[in-house]
C-alpha cells in the first residue's frame, strides 16, 4: 500500500524538522513549506493527502492560506497548528476551511491520532484493519489464522492473544519494512495508549516463541537497533 504523503506548511526549522521525522517513522511521505504565501502552490505541486498548516506564517497567515486553498477547490484534509489557545482563534480555523486544529505545545500521539482520523475521514485506511490479512497467512514454518486466533508450526498449534495477532498481521501487512516502536504501538494498542515501549518489547518475546524464532541465527522477527522490528518472511 502507498504510504500518504503529508505537506508540512511550517517556518520554524526545528518543528517542520521534527515533524518530518515523526510522520517519516509512523510511515508517511512528507514535503514541506516554509513560506505561507508558497503554500498553495507547494499543495498543487505535491497533491498531499493531507496538509499540516501552521498559522504564524511568513507572506501569508494560516488562516487567509486555508481561506484561499478553500476558495480554489482544494478539499485536502488540513489540520492547523497554533500557538494560541483562545476559543476564537480556533472557530475563525474551522470557519475559514480547516478541519482540525492542534494547539501548540501538542503531544505527538495527540497528532497522529488526528492525523489518521482525518484521512479516514476522508476515505483513506491508513494502514487500518482493512488492510491486514483476514485469512491464514504464512510466516516462515508457522500459518496464523486470524479467524481461530491460533498459530500453527513445529511446536504444535498454540492459541494467539489478540494483540499477538493483531502485531502478526501488522508485520505481515509490511513485511521487510524496518518498523518503529512508536508506529506498532500507535497500529495495535491504540493512540490513547500510555504505555512504554517494554509492553510491546514483552510481546515480541513471547511471539518469538510461539513462532519457534529464538533458535539459529535466522531470525523472523529481527531487531532494528535504534529504530524498532521487522519481519523477515
Amino acid at each position: 500500500m502507498k504510504a500518504k504523503k503529508i505537506l508540512i506548511v511550517e517556518d520554524d526549522p526545528n518543528i517542520s524538522l521534527g515533524l518530518e521525522e515523526v510522520l517519516k517513522g509512523d510511515g508517511y511521505e512528507t514535503a514541506v513549506c516554509n513560506r505561507g504565501d508558497q503554500a498553495e502552490s507547494a499543495a498543487r505541486e505535491h497533491r498531499p493527502h493531507l496538509i499540516v498548516l501552521d498559522v504564524m506564517m511568513p507572506g501569508k497567515n494560516g488562516y487567509d492560506v486555508c481561506r484561499d486553498l478553500r476558495a480554489d477547490k482544494i478539499a485536502t484534509p488540513i489540520l492547523m497548528l497554533t500557538a494560541k489557545g483562545q476559543e476564537m482563534d480556533k472557530v475563525i480555523g474551522l470557519d475559514t476551511g480547516a478541519d482540525d486544529y492542534v494547539t501548540k505545545p501538542f503531544g505527538l500521539r495527540e497528532l497522529l491520532s488526528r492525523i489518521k482520523a482525518l484521512l479516514r475521514r476522508a476515505g483513506g485506511t491508513d494502514g487500518g484493519e482493512d488492510d491486514l490479512p483476514q485469512e491464514p497467512f504464512q510466516i516462515g514454518a508457522s500459518t496464523i489464522n486470524p479467524v481461530t486466533f491460533q498459530i500453527e508450526g513445529k511446536d504444535g498449534t498454540q492459541d494467539l492473544t489478540a494483540k499477538e495477532l493483531k502485531l502478526l498481521q501488522f508485520f505481515y501487512a509490511h513485511a521487510g519494512e524496518a518498523l518503529s516502536r512508536d508506529r506498532l504501538l500507535n497500529e495495535v494498542w491504540g493512540y490513547n495508549y500510555y504505555g512504554t515501549t517494554r509492553t510491546l518489547d514483552q510481546v515480541i518475546v513471547q511471539l518469538r516463541k510461539k513462532l519457534n524464532d529464538n533458535k539459529g541465527a535466522s531470525k523472523r522477527i529481527v531487531t532494528v537497533h535504534g529504530v524498532g522490528y521487522k519481519l523477515v518472511l
